[in-house]
């Protein structure tokens, strides 16, 4: 009588079938997470693109740029900006109408009555390479921000030896009225001057990105994009130093004074729009002094290719 033997892997057999197919999901794995990541830096592009086509928008409608921000707290760029993102119901419900130093801070982002529009997280404004964040009372940070130009957050003559030659955006006083910049004022040239860059959520209470308050509404370009040197925010107790997630902070200083540069989770560089409306993606290895050429409105620089 013969016996059958019976059919199957041996052990070895399997251990070699498991280790292949362990570096065949170690190779694949890298190639799925830079799909992913070209699929989510579209999107962002997009979201630019779409930032872009609403600033000339606003711009055809008000004969200017959306203001900056209104001081600190009564409003930015934002909230100009929302008819033509497809959220003019939430802009009708922004109370803004006391921004000129109403005493009781009725019309502040934080205040009851704007809660219902600065707690919702705008998708347009938020590039999903990035984590969310909301600092306090629920109200969301996003992606995006306006150029401020060359040297700190006040828009300082100069810093450092940098000189500031002008913007496409600007701080008005909540005392003063608006002062809209305008597309003739760029005299540099819409193709060669920075409109609006990206910028990191914070984490946890770290403020940056928190574009409804005033000061995280801008970036400048006295630090080059994704900076290794800290951003600058006026208190440690909403200056969360993160360096190794591209989050370096530390408090400001008269020298270092409030500045927040130009950052992004896409590997190499930031995205900006141009005030042509125009997308591009910037180099973080970009010369510095080219970088701050193409963040003055009135510098008279001989822009290179970027």
């Amino acid at each position: 009588m013969s016996l059958q033997r019976r059919k199957g892997f041996t052990l070895i057999e399997l251990l070699v079938v498991i280790a292949i197919i362990a570096i065949l999901v170690a190779l694949l794995l890298p190639a799925v997470q830079q799909a992913r990541e070209a699929a989510r830096r579209t999107q962002c592009k997009n979201n630019m693109k779409q930032i872009g086509l609403a600033m000339h928008n606003y711009h055809d409608v008000n004969n200017g740029f959306p203001v900056g921000q209104y001081s600190c707290c009564w409003g930015t760029w934002i909230v100009g900006i929302m008819p033509y993102i497809d959220q003019a119901p939430l802009y009708d419900l922004y109370v803004f109408d006391r921004k000129y130093g109403d005493p009781s801070d009725t019309a502040r982002y934080n205040h009851g009555v704007n809660l219902p529009v600065t707690r919702k997280r705008l998708v347009a404004l938020s590039c999903p390479s990035d984590s969310e964040n909301a600092p306090f009372s629920s109200i969301t940070s996003h992606n995006y921000a306006v150029n401020f130009g060359t040297t700190g957050y006040a828009q300082q003559s100069t810093l450092n030896g940098v000189r500031f030659e002008g913007a496409p955006f600007r701080i008005s006083g909540y005392r003063t009225p608006a002062r809209n910049q305008r597309f003739r004022d760029v005299t540099d040239g819409t193709s060669s001057t920075i409109l609006v860059g990206e910028v990191l959520q914070g984490e946890a209470r770290d403020l940056r990105g928190f574009s409804w308050w005033g000061d995280a509404s801008q970036f400048t370009t006295y630090l080059p994009p994704n900076s290794a040197i800290p951003d600058r925010i006026y208190t440690s107790s909403f200056c969360n130093n993160q360096p190794i997630s591209n989050l370096p902070c530390a408090v400001s200083t008269s020298a270092n004074p409030t500045m927040f540069a130009s950052r992004s989770r896409h590997v190499g560089g930031v995205q900006v729009v141009l005030c042509d409306g125009a997308t591009r993606f910037v180099s973080e290895n970009i010369d510095l002094d080219l970088w701050r050429a193409i963040s003055t409105s009135q510098g008279d620089e001989v822009v290179s290719e970027f």
